[in-house]
């Protein structure tokens, strides 16, 4: 399985790109999720030559596309996400899908989300980029029955799933199910974890971006409340993701998450349930 770092865990800290590579590189990660905000300010180049002489790439640049935006702004956003993305090698482009839960949409606005997302998958497909929706609390893909819903409206097969797994338990469904179910159009992961159920509002964007924003409650990948060592036996050899942490010590945890996956996926034996702490 191959595993990037992301910059966004990096987001509050004074840390150069070029010092990230290089601890991407020491310990072993294979790429960088780049933050679509950083990427804008890095600014277009050869990004991904330079990178790859680390023998790293950017697997994904994660942004938010201005899905209510009038039409030609979110042209734009698109395009200018597709050059960044082409400078850095990027394969993939992340978005969320709108900003209102499944719950709470009316028919009308659940249409123009996915009218939208069927003409910016077009629009990357012609730039030969994939966009992938993540699986997130307050969107359209909040539930898998909801995520289904909506990949079934969109119906263009440069859409894809960014499977992520708390995301998916925090929205009430077995991981494992919603994983077996979503398997064709998966096409990268998230991968966190939370002390219980009680601390998921560490993760509410408001949050996460604060930099004296509440990080307790969040957890190294195999210390939380989402049995990891058995979900990540069951994704396929040639999967990747990239570890998404928000929490203090990142030049720490994340190399020893690292090094715990990479024992967790050596094998690849069985298939044990997911299990979420009672």
């Amino acid at each position: 399985m191959r595993i990037a770092l992301c910059t966004i865990s990096f987001r509050h800290h004074l840390v150069s790109i070029g010092e990230l590579a290089r601890f991407a590189r020491g310990h072993g990660f294979d790429g960088i999720e780049l933050w679509g905000v950083h990427a804008r300010n890095l600014g277009p180049g050869d990004h991904a030559e330079w990178l790859a002489a680390y023998g790293l790439r950017v697997p994904m640049l994660s942004d938010y596309l201005p899905l209510d935006a009038p039409l030609e702004t979110l042209t734009e956003r698109t395009a200018e996400l597709a050059r960044l993305a082409g400078s850095w090698g990027a394969p993939r482009l992340r978005t969320f899908a709108g900003t209102k839960g499944s719950a709470t949409a009316s028919a009308d606005e659940r249409a123009h989300v996915a009218q939208r997302l069927r003409m910016a998958a077009g629009q990357l497909a012609d730039q030969g980029l994939r966009l992938v929706v993540e699986t997130h609390p307050g969107t359209l893909a909040d539930t898998t029955a909801s995520l289904l819903d909506l990949l079934d409206a969109v119906d263009h097969p440069n859409l894809r799933v960014n499977f992520d797994t708390l995301h998916v338990w925090e929205g009430g469904d077995d991981p494992l199910a919603s994983h077996a179910r979503l398997s064709p159009h998966i096409d990268y992961y998230h991968l966190k974890n939370v002390r219980s159920r009680a601390d998921l509002s560490v993760f509410e964007p408001a949050n996460v971006y604060a930099a004296a924003g509440r990080r307790e409650g969040m957890t190294g990948l195999f210390e939380g409340a989402l049995d990891y060592a058995a979900f990540l036996k069951t994704l396929p050899p040639q999967a990747e993701g990239s570890l998404e942490w928000f929490g203090e010590a990142s030049f720490s945890v994340l190399p020893t998450d690292l090094f715990r996956l990479r024992s967790a996926t050596a094998g690849r034996r069985g298939a044990g349930a997911l299990h979420a702490a009672r």
